[in-house]
């Protein structure tokens, strides 16, 4: 495995009461002493180094108790991520036929994917009505014959870093298919809302599923239907790893949530300060994936709630110590589960290199909207130069697309977009006077509006008729 360099490591347990468990690490002279409380409990933790770049020693640490003895080696130490969503963020290298098609050319990254220096463990899917003291999953370390099993968006995550930083990176990857954010939420963060607590946990708790038996979940209906009920997840996936000393988190979930709107920032906000209250190592990190274009099987293209939950996503970037990565250009329309993954997880390494581990000449997000004026029938829309990069660009040397200008009607029609040195010339024959404008602001563009490193520019706008 790997543990969290330059905090203490946690390590607790069961023993007879009164005996006193002794913590050895072959990197510290001398070992922590505890005893067991009346109850058998007992629980200590160990400092840890900071790693040093290209150190990728094996450890070995010992828990002993009058004669037994438990060893764990090839312990490395490092940066720990604890990576979290639904389906997207579950999503293996591999295929799983019919539903996952594996992520863009899976065969090479699998065949070349030989880092025994990043290590990943799944934790067992599971939910429970109450928080729960542990959690199962295996440490795995990265070969071509382990990699399939990974995560995708975790694996290029950490391959990102492990070459950039030159150290140990673990992957705790607790994620689930289908399932929604209030199930990753806890209770006390729920019940503190009162907007969360009406919409999510009272209803819940009133009705006839509160009482039902877990056991009972036999039929994938029942089961995706349970994924949507609050703590659940939370319970079974989270609370367990509250005493693992991490560097953050990342986040790519939404889909199950995809008519909530703005509620949806209230919620992660609160899942996220839940969280962070939890594992007690201050204002963690929180990298998360705004969702990818998809038209849920409708075809409307005129369909708005999908964005506007990415409206509501990026509105989370007022939480501190937050980063979003954007991904409008590299969706499916047809496919909710989008095979380039190596995107996903670059954009989230560079968050993390930009803003957790301080690279300065690391760029981590596309052009944002800055400023938009009016000249007549012409919209210019400005964008906050450090978004620019090294300049405008689009990724198929086509004019911009997915940009909408409304007059007073507030009816909005599609756009000519023109690059202008740093800003962009908009025009409508149909819209003689506009008065706001729109970009990538329905359910399913496919964009290619981006600056010169390449990272796709946020959708904004900059109407608000249709809260």
């Amino acid at each position: 495995m790997v543990i969290q360099q330059a905090k203490p490591l946690a390590l607790w347990g069961t023993a007879p009461a009164g005996d006193t468990v002794v913590l050895a690490a072959d990197w510290r002279k001398a070992p922590v002493r505890v005893v067991a409380d009346a109850a058998g409990q007992w629980r200590g933790s160990l400092p840890v180094p900071a790693a040093r770049p290209r150190d990728f020693t094996p450890h070995t640490l010992t828990v002993r108790c009058k004669k037994e003895k438990t060893t764990l080696e090839n312990v490395l130490i490092g940066e720990v991520w604890v990576c979290s969503g639904q389906s997207n963020m579950d999503m293996e290298m591999k295929p799983a036929l019919p539903w996952l098609r594996g992520v863009v050319d899976y065969e090479r990254e699998i065949s070349a994917a030989d880092y025994p220096a990043i290590r990943l463990i799944n934790i067992e899917n599971s939910f429970k009505k109450t928080p729960q003291s542990n959690a199962k999953g295996t440490w795995l370390i990265c070969s071509p014959r382990t990699v399939g099993d990974f995560s995708g968006v975790a694996y290029f995550y950490g391959r990102e870093l492990q070459q950039r930083l030159q150290i140990p990176i673990g992957l705790v990857v607790a994620s689930v298919g289908g399932s929604a954010c209030q199930a990753w939420t806890s209770r006390e963060a729920l019940a503190a809302d009162p907007l969360l607590r009406a919409r999510y946990l009272t209803p819940y708790e009133q009705s006839s599923q509160a009482a039902e038996s877990l056991d009972s979940i036999k039929t994938l209906e029942k089961l995706f239907e349970v994924l949507a009920r609050p703590t659940l997840l939370y319970n079974a996936m989270i609370h367990p790893l509250k005493n693992l000393s991490i560097r953050g988190f990342l986040w790519y979930q939404g889909e199950a949530n995809k008519k909530d709107g703005a509620d949806y920032t209230a919620l992660c906000t609160a899942m996220l300060r839940g969280w962070r209250r939890d594992f007690n190592q201050g204002e963690l990190p929180f990298y998360y994936v705004q969702l990818t274009p998809y038209n849920w099987e409708e075809k409307d293209s005129t369909a708005t709630y999908y964005a506007h939950l990415r409206e509501a996503q990026e509105a989370m970037l007022q939480v501190r110590n937050t980063g979003m990565a954007v991904t409008m250009d590299v969706g499916e329309a047809d496919n909710i589960h989008p095979r380039n993954k190596q995107a996903v997880g670059l954009r989230l390494a560079r968050l993390a290199l930009a803003r957790t581990y301080g690279q300065p000449k690391t760029l981590e997000v596309g052009p944002q909207l800055k400023k938009y004026t009016v000249k007549g029938s012409q919209v210019y829309v400005y964008f906050a130069p450090r978004s620019l990069g090294t300049g405008l660009t689009t990724t198929n040397q086509r004019a911009p697309r997915h940009f909408y200008l409304a007059g007073a009607d507030h009816v909005f029609h599609p756009a000519v977009a023109k690059i202008v040195q740093e800003h962009l010339v908009l025009t409508s024959t149909r819209v003689p006077k506009p008065v706001a404008v729109r970009y990538a602001f329905t359910n399913y563009p496919i964009t290619n509006l981006a600056n010169q490193q390449g990272l796709p520019a946020v959708p904004f706008r900059t109407d608000a008729w249709d809260q």
